[in-house]
């Protein structure tokens, strides 16, 4: 071998050894993870398909939105039977006001809730994975005519049944809700209703995983496919950001680290961490495009909500009545569906959600010490309110990185790192006895 291509060798060894990185499973989040099931979800997308329409107006008990509510209940209420009395479901009845344009008067409508409580009656966290189980066609306003919404949103659907499925038997510090939304396609009436009910009880969300439309790999238009990546939508500057919170916001540079981008950042680690063969990609917005969907209505009462998505759209299948036109198949029918792709999403969900509800809660009062200049940064923060932990993870990364670069493990609570805060971003996030990570806490100024 020539001195040149030695040089080249020894260049690409030490670049491999240098980039190395180990990846530590827990084996309970593993095995979660190894029961997510294509074929189950195949099977649930078909069943919510099967029914004429899930339009949250119609109101009919055989085949429409009402039985096909009685057919989620019935699922979580037979997994429920393995949890030890820990898992009740119920289907939450409530009314939709009249707003004169998707609901031309008051209507009867309801959410299917599955609550998996946690074990630690000291830890009042809640942990909320969801989907909206509602379709439609072109017409928003058709409330008889055929709307499967396989993929709209029975993929998001059909990954909070098999999570449910999954988890009934394990056991949580935490609890964990398991929610089918109606209303969706309306103007998200059932997630305002549950995000204004926890606003009012002032229940303590730890974070909402809302999945919609997350069960196909293959884009129309453009002819993609793709079933390696998926999206998560976060918000970048609160919907409930009060003026004091933006002054600090403008203070700190912290417009990339809202609460909600912090547990996109999360799940992104954790997601790849567990499932082989599959990038999580943040996308800097709070959804699509000047759309939106049911993570909105808790993002605005203040709540850590982000929205999971597929990678690639196929907008034939999706607001489409069921027809034929110029050879080409539209409607949202399960035959357009991507089962492997959807247990991917699926997988992600339960990492992350898992992970979440048994760490222990995030550190409290975390702060960076700003009272003289220097090239070094310290890092204080007290114990989590719930939960023990084992230690801490000081999180760095570069102004313009947009994820966590460095993790540096502590077991005291406080940590000085030789790195300028004028040059980068610190976190603190709480490690459980078991290895499981707590969201991570931006830390404020502390001047006295």
């Amino acid at each position: 071998m020539n001195k040149f291509l030695l040089g080249l060798s020894l260049i690409f060894i030490s670049h491999i050894g240098y980039s190395q990185i180990a990846v530590n499973r827990n084996p309970k989040i593993a095995s979660m993870v190894s029961e997510i099931s294509s074929d189950s979800l195949e099977n649930y997308v078909r069943k919510l398909a099967s029914f004429t329409t899930r339009h949250t107006l119609n109101t009919n008990e055989t085949d429409g939105m009402p039985a096909a509510q009685a057919y989620v209940l019935s699922k979580f209420n037979s997994f429920a039977k393995k949890s030890g009395g820990r898992m009740t479901a119920e289907i939450e009845k409530f009314t939709i006001p009249g707003d004169g344009r998707r609901i031309t008067e008051d209507s009867p409508a309801a959410n299917v809730i599955a609550t998996l409580k946690g074990t630690d009656p000291n830890d009042k966290r809640i942990f909320i994975v969801s989907a909206h189980m509602d379709s439609r066609n072109k017409d928003v306003m058709d409330e008889e005519g055929i709307a499967p919404g396989a993929n709209d949103d029975g993929s998001g659907t059909a990954a909070v049944i098999e999570l449910a499925r999954v988890m009934a038997s394990r056991e949580f510090p935490a609890t964990i809700l398991f929610v089918a939304f109606t209303g969706e396609e309306e103007g998200l009436k059932g997630a305002t209703y549950l995000a204004d009910k926890a606003k009012e009880q002032e229940w303590e969300i730890g974070a909402v995983l809302n999945n919609d439309i997350v069960g196909n790999s293959e884009s129309s238009g453009t002819l993609i496919k793709d079933n390696l990546k998926m999206r998560i939508f976060s918000e970048t500057i609160p919907a409930s950001e009060t003026e004091r919170e933006a002054q600090l916001r403008r203070y700190t540079g912290a417009e990339n680290d809202s609460k909600s981008r912090q547990l996109a950042r999360y799940i992104k680690e954790v997601g790849e961490r567990y499932v082989d063969q599959f990038e999580v990609k943040l996308i800097y917005r709070a959804d699509r495009f000047l759309r939106g969907g049911d993570q909105t209505s808790f993002a605005r009462n203040g709540f850590t909500a982000v929205r999971m998505s597929e990678m690639n759209e196929n907008f034939y299948h999706q607001h489409e009545n069921v027809r034929v036109e110029n050879g080409i198949q539209y409607g949202d029918l399960p035959e357009f569906m991507d089962f492997e792709y959807l247990r991917k999403v699926a997988a992600v969900n339960i990492s992350s959600l898992a992970s979440l509800a048994q760490a222990p809660s995030q550190p409290e009062e975390v702060q960076i010490d700003v009272r003289g200049l220097s090239n070094s940064s310290i890092l204080l923060w007290k114990a989590p309110k719930t939960g023990k932990a084992k230690g801490y993870y000081v999180l760095m990364r570069e102004t313009s990185a947009p994820t966590w670069e460095k993790k540096f493990y502590t077991e005291e609570t406080t940590l000085t790192l030789p790195y300028s805060k004028d040059n980068y971003f610190f976190a603190v996030q709480a490690v459980g006895e078991d290895g499981s990570e707590s969201l991570p806490v931006f830390p404020v100024p502390m001047s006295r």
